[in-house]
């Protein structure tokens, strides 16, 4: 016999199990019935057996709870704004801010490129409008200068610019003469055929513009103009001619060579000179040896409308 104590400290008495069972017969379905309801588990007696089977199914819940959290966290993204501990919020902002230059430079790149169309399309018309402006003028005479020239088209309109160059394959040479407006150029078509020198001048429409001279290379004093009436412009020099050939050819012809630049790179076949004389009339004389072989070709001669200005010392090396 088991001996159990109640909230009332009173003893009583309580058959065995099996008696108990086999007392209450009619009960047993019922126990087999709530245990199919449990999960098929073992159905306990109240008192500390119930406690235990609370403590294991509170368990298992706690575990199954456990497992499901477990794999709810591993689906999370710990890098969610509603993770970042406000303590970061200023570092996360900061680099917010930081990324937002980088977004304005590759505007700024974008607008750097349409820029640069626009600026495109810009010379691009003001290149053609030159050349609107522009008229081409041939079989000059080699004593001509660009200044009775341009003052040949003065009737026709204001002249802004005259470029005469050297024809190798003739003794006679051309030019370019730029026009504020078209009028003048169209007006100049009717100069044809005009004695000019010894020859009658042709006139046509440019097709292309004269190519501006850096503004800092022109003469700026009335000695730089001085050394320009004394110097001359050579193109079409073969790359394998030095400058010493350049300066023995033009001072046999020519006379006495006071300063030479010659210039050239590997990128092009040819090589460029300026070419500055003691006399002004050495520089005259050289106007005739455009179309004069030097090397394996026939130069270009023309007047030059910068002066070959000396070498500025370079810094020492350090």
């Amino acid at each position: 016999m088991e001996v159990q104590q109640n909230g009332s400290d009173q003893l009583y008495d309580r058959p065995p199990r099996d008696q108990q069972q086999a007392q209450n017969p009619q009960q047993q379905p019922r126990q087999a019935q709530m245990a199919e309801a449990n999960g098929g588990g073992v159905l306990r007696e109240s008192g500390a057996d119930d406690e235990g089977a609370t403590l294991d199914a509170g368990s298992n819940v706690s575990n199954d709870s456990m497992r499901e959290l477990e794999e709810l966290l591993t689906k999370l993204n710990p890098l969610a704004k509603e993770f970042i501990p406000p303590s970061h919020s200023d570092a996360s902002s900061a680099a917010l801010a930081a990324s937002i230059p980088k977004q304005n430079s590759r505007r700024n790149g974008n607008n750097g490129g349409s820029k640069k169309r626009v600026n495109s399309r810009t010379s691009r018309a003001q290149r053609e409008d030159s050349i609107r402006r522009t008229v081409y003028v041939s079989d000059i005479d080699q004593q001509v200068t660009e200044e009775q020239l341009a003052a040949l088209f003065i009737t026709c309109g204001q002249v802004v610019d005259c470029r005469v160059c050297g024809d190798p394959n003739s003794v006679l040479r051309f030019a370019f003469v730029e026009f504020t407006d078209e009028e003048g150029a169209r007006a100049a078509l009717s100069l044809g055929g005009t004695m000019l020198g010894y020859y009658p001048v042709r006139v046509l429409p440019s097709k292309t513009a004269i190519v501006p001279v850096n503004p800092t290379f022109l003469p700026r004093t009335e000695d730089d103009r001085e050394m320009c009436a004394r110097t001359i412009y050579c193109t079409n020099i073969d790359k394998k001619v030095s400058q010493a050939d350049v300066k023995l050819f033009f001072e046999s012809l020519c006379g006495e060579v006071a300063r030479l630049r010659l210039l050239g790179d590997y990128h092009h076949s040819t090589r460029i000179a300026f070419v500055e004389f003691v006399m002004a009339e050495s520089a005259m004389a050289a106007l005739n040896c455009s179309g004069a072989i030097l090397g394996s070709l026939p130069i270009r001669v023309s007047p030059s409308k910068t002066p070959v200005r000396p070498r500025s010392p370079r810094p020492p090396l350090h």
